[in-house]
C-alpha cells in the first residue's frame, strides 16, 4: 500500500506491527526497547487525540471530527508540537526529552519504510528545532564507582562471607541437620553476594548480560556452564545481540571458585547467581514435585525436612531462575548500606550496578588507554573516548600547568 492508501489508517493501527518487529525473543515479545517504546507510543496517540497536554490542546485531527488521528493527519509540524510538548509541558530533563522523542522518531522511521508515510517528519529541521541540546550524557548512567568505594564494598562482602562460610564449615558432627541448613543457606547467601559483587566490580559486564531480565527471553542469566575458572572467561550475551566471552580477572576467580564449590550445583546449567525468594522457591518447588507424582502431604513432608527450599531444589535439581537486574540492584543497595559507604550522587544513593563497569573503565582508561579499555568494556573506542572524556580534559589540563609553569618560570 502506499502512504495515500494509508492516509484514513490510526496511527495506533500500525504500533503492534512496529513493536513486533523491534521486540526480541520469539514472536518479538521481548525487551526493553520495545516496552519503552510501546510507552511513549501510547504518550503520542493519547496527545494526538487530544488527551493529554494544556487545556487548549484539541489534537491534530481536524476540530470538528471526532475520530482517531490518522496518517492523513501527520506533517512535519505535528512532530514540531509533539517535541514543543515534551520539552515543556512534561517537565522532562533534556536528555530524557532527546530519548523520548528518539522512540516515536524511530517510529516514524519505520512508518516511511514501510509505506505509511512518505517523508520522515519527525526528523526535519522545522520539527527538531523544539528540542533541547543533547548534553551527551545519559540519564543515571554518570555514576563511577571510586577506588576507596569499590575496596570498601568489596572488603565487606569478602569479611560477611568468610565468617559464614567458618560457622558453617566448623560445626561440630552431632549438629542438628536443621541448624547445619541454616548456617549453609546463610553461608551460600554471603558467598553469592561476594561473588556477584566481584563480578561486577572487576569484569566491567553489563548488568544485563550477567542476569535475567524479565523481559527479554534470551537474557536468562549465566550459567555454570558460561564459566571457565580455568581460563578465566566468561560468555556472556552482549548488548549487542552475540555472544561473546568476558574475561574474568584474578580477583574474580577466587570468589567464584569458593561459591561454587560451596552451592556444588547439580549441573552446569544451574543459574550461577540463583534466586533467593522464597515465595519464588516456593512455588517452584511444590509445581516441581507436583508434576514428578508426589502429592501435597508428601510434598509437605519433604519441604519440613529442609530448612531452605532452596537447599531442597539444589538436592532434586529444581533449578531455580537467576536473580533479576532489579534483584542485583536490591542486593547492591542492601550491600551499600551494610558496609556504611558514603555516596555523594544526584541520583543513586547507593553504588548501582552500571557504576562498577564505569569505575573499572576510569582504571582502564587511566591504566592503558582508551584502545585497551574499549576491547574490555565491549565498547568502541568513539565510544570510550566520548565517556570518559573527562580524563583525557584532566590530564590535558596537567599539562597546560605544567607548561605555564615552564614558561612563567623563565619569564
Amino acid at each position: 500500500m502506499t502512504p495515500r492508501e494509508h492516509a484514513d489508517r490510526s496511527l495506533a493501527s500500525s504500533f503492534e506491527r512496529y513493536l513486533q518487529d523491534k521486540g526480541k525473543g520469539r514472536g518479538g515479545d521481548g525487551g526493553n526497547y520495545r516496552r519503552n517504546a510501546a510507552r511513549e507510543l501510547d504518550w503520542f496517540a493519547e496527545w494526538a487525540r487530544g488527551d493529554r497536554g494544556d487545556e487548549e490542546w484539541t489534537g491534530i485531527g481536524p476540530p470538528d471530527t471526532d475520530r482517531d488521528p490518522t496518517f492523513g493527519d501527520l506533517d512535519e509540524r505535528v512532530f514540531r508540537e509533539y517535541a514543543r510538548h515534551l520539552a515543556g509541558d512534561r517537565g522532562l530533563k533534556q536528555n530524557t526529552v532527546q530519548t523520548y522523542y528518539a522512540y516515536i522518531s524511530a517510529w516514524c522511521g519505520w512508518c516511511v519504510n514501510e509505506g505509511y508515510l512518505d517523508a520522515h517528519y519527525a526528523q526535519r529541521a522545522s520539527a527538531t528545532a523544539p528540542l533541547p541540546d543533547d548534553d551527551g550524557r545519559k540519564p543515571g548512567d554518570q555514576q563511577a564507582w571510586t577506588s576507596e568505594q569499590r575496596h570498601a564494598l568489596t572488603r565487606h562482602v569478602d569479611e560477611q562471607a568468610r565468617a559464614a562460610i567458618e560457622t558453617y564449615t566448623s560445626l561440630p558432627e552431632d549438629v542438628d541437620p536443621l541448624d547445619k541448613q541454616r548456617a549453609r543457606y546463610a553461608a551460600l547467601k554471603t558467598a553469592r553476594d561476594r561473588a556477584l559483587v566481584f563480578v561486577l566490580a572487576y569484569t566491567a559486564v553489563r548488568v544485563g548480560e550477567l542476569l535475567r531480565d524479565p523481559d527479554d527471553p534470551r537474557r536468562r542469566g549465566v550459567r555454570w556452564e558460561d564459566i571457565s575458572l580455568e581460563d578465566g572467561s566468561m560468555d556472556v550475551y552482549r548488548k549487542k545481540q552475540q555472544w561473546d566471552a568476558a574475561s574474568l580477572p584474578d580477583p574474580v576467580i577466587s570468589p567464584l571458585r569458593s561459591y561454587r564449590k560451596l552451592m556444588d550445583p547439580p549441573t552446569d546449567r544451574w543459574p550461577v547467581f540463583p534466586t533467593f525468594d522464597q515465595r519464588t522457591l516456593a512455588e517452584l518447588v511444590q509445581a516441581e514435585l507436583a508434576n514428578r507424582g508426589d502429592g501435597p502431604s508428601a510434598i509437605e513432608e519433604r519441604r519440613e525436612a529442609y530448612a531452605r527450599d532452596l537447599l531442597l531444589a539444589l538436592d532434586e535439581d529444581i533449578r531455580p531462575p537467576s536473580i533479576t537486574t532489579d534483584g542485583a540492584r536490591s542486593i547492591l543497595k542492601r550491600l551499600t548500606e551494610a558496609s556504611e559507604i558514603d555516596i555523594e550522587h544526584p541520583k543513586h544513593d547507593y553504588l548501582a550496578p552500571h557504576g562498577g563497569r564505569r569505575g573499572m573503565g576510569e582504571v582502564l582508561v587511566r591504566a592503558f588507554g582508551y584502545t585497551v579499555a574499549a576491547r574490555y568494556l565491549d565498547n568502541s573506542e568513539e565510544m570510550v573516548r566520548e565517556r570518559y572524556s573527562h580524563i583525557e580534559a584532566g590530564e590535558l589540563g596537567d599539562v597546560a600547568t605544567e607548561a605555564l609553569e615552564d614558561i612563567d618560570g623563565a619569564a
